[in-house]
């Protein structure tokens, strides 16, 4: 997708804990013994849910598939160094179209696959998500943007 799209769906920092811990609340009582998180997007979600169920390991793979606003090859610029199991929890901030998630899936067959946010094409790839995003928008998270001074109408903002 690219920023083509004038549909934006802006997430705060706030809003963004809120909805990982609903997502650390539907994980309750699963027996998991350790998190790969998918780098980038997955880091920020992957440490709120490590607390939240008391997951001391983690671990990171870190796929390449887009550059900002352009999906384009995806690449695995490292791998994670735990084991497959049905123990294990995968932990992203969004599933598009699924491509990351199909190779997710072939990397860690067993494991559990998580995200805050899910639109329709990568909906079927993972177990868990808390919040529907449609497929032709593009989701703004607390990362990629900053606050920045605004001026007053009266003078000129």
């Amino acid at each position: 997708m690219s920023l083509a799209s004038n549909k934006m769906f802006y997430v705060s920092w706030e809003a963004f804990h809120r909805a990982t811990k609903e997502l650390a609340r539907q994980l309750l009582g699963q027996n998991f013994n350790a998190i790969v998180a998918v780098s980038r997007g997955g880091l920020v979600p992957a440490a709120i849910i490590a607390r939240e169920l008391n997951i001391r390991v983690l671990d990171s793979i870190c796929i390449a598939s887009y550059n900002h606003d352009q999906q384009g090859h995806l690449s695995v610029l490292k791998d994670a160094n735990l084991e497959d199991s049905a123990q294990l929890l995968i932990i992203d901030d969004l599933v598009d179209t699924g491509e990351t998630a199909k190779a997710l899936r072939e990397r860690f067959p067993k494991a559990r696959f998580v995200t805050v946010y899910a639109k329709p094409q990568g909906k079927p790839l993972v177990d868990h998500y808390v919040t529907d995003i449609e497929q032709d928008t593009w989701i703004q998270l607390p990362w990629d943007m900053e606050l920045a001074y605004s001026k007053p109408l009266v003078e000129g903002g």
